[in-house]
């Protein structure tokens, strides 16, 4: 399938999602600009903007690139009462942004920080999912803190509150770009990794297929990622979903399925790994021997 940029035709979000389309998100900015030299750990104040607009601009234009159908704001932590505490990780705040925004007579999708043990108050996925929608809210799903596999998991719960409820709505998901199995309930804050030593942690582009075709089988159709997220990981979810979206995004041109342009390299075992099944099956070493390959979080 040859790159064919995107559908001429403009849509709504829920024109494309009732129609069954998938919808890609972005990445990652706060993570990506701060190793890029552009934002402060610590608050991660989005200052970005204003100092140093060439550089936002140029990550946006790269998820496009890469295949995101939506670019998002950056605007996390711009307000005071977000630094104080990082939205939404309790439904009910959530439930008061859905019910502002309804005021607006547009579309509000709203996800949550949180993974399968549910909000700070200990309310199940599930539960946070149906009080979601039963405020307004047409798109529900899970954002950071969580890597894909665990996100899955969460989505998982909220999908079997919704239909126990009787309830419908459109599924969104955009996990880390990192593997954190081993984290507690607050996410990937408590590993003592956090956040200037997780690349060992960094999901591959086939992790990352893997993960898209997992959300799609789920019925998630707003596919994303968050912090980690390169545009090579939105890239990734783009190739997976071409079938299903019909092209591939530009930044394909440079990019042969799992590995095909390795059949050109001058070594010959290097060209036997131009193909599916090895990079599908491969379990990738850290080069790291004396380091554990699970941590003990924090909290």
């Amino acid at each position: 399938m040859a790159p064919a940029g995107r559908p001429g035709a403009k849509k709504g979000i829920l024109e494309r999602l009732e129609s069954g389309e998938v919808v890609i998100g972005d990445g990652s900015f706060l993570i990506t600009l701060e190793k890029r030299g552009y934002v402060k750990a610590g608050l991660w104040t989005p200052e970005a903007v204003i100092e140093h607009p060439d550089a936002v601009r140029q990550l946006h234009m790269e998820f496009l690139r890469a295949g995101s159908n939506v670019m998002q704001t950056f605007t996390f932590s711009a307000s005071e009462d977000n630094m104080e505490s990082k939205y939404f990780e309790h439904v009910e705040e959530a439930v008061w942004a859905v019910e502002v925004l309804k005021e607006s007579d547009r579309p509000v999708a709203v996800t949550m920080c949180i993974g399968p043990e549910g909000d700070m108050h200990d309310i199940t996925p599930g539960e946070c999912a149906v009080r979601l929608v039963k405020a307004g809210a047409s798109i529900v799903g899970v954002n950071c803190r969580f890597g894909p596999e665990t996100s899955l998991k969460t989505m998982e719960l909220m999908k079997e509150g919704l239909e126990q409820a009787g309830l419908k709505a459109h599924l969104m998901v955009q996990p880390l770009g990192f593997h954190t199995p081993d984290c507690g309930k607050e996410g990937f804050v408590d590993l003592p990794e956090y956040p200037f030593g997780l690349e060992s942690r960094v999901a591959t582009r086939w992790d990352i297929q893997k993960y898209a075709r997992e959300a799609y089988n789920l019925g998630v159709r707003y596919i994303g990622g968050c912090c980690g997220f390169e545009p090579y990981h939105i890239r990734a979810i783009a190739e997976e979903l071409a079938p299903e979206r019909g092209f591939l995004p530009p930044a394909s041109e440079k990019h042969g399925s799992w590995g095909s342009g390795l059949d050109m390299h001058t070594k010959p075992w290097v060209r036997t790994r131009a193909r599916r099944e090895y990079w599908e099956n491969l379990l990738p070493a850290s080069g790291r021997p004396f380091c554990p390959s699970l941590s003990k979080p924090d909290i």
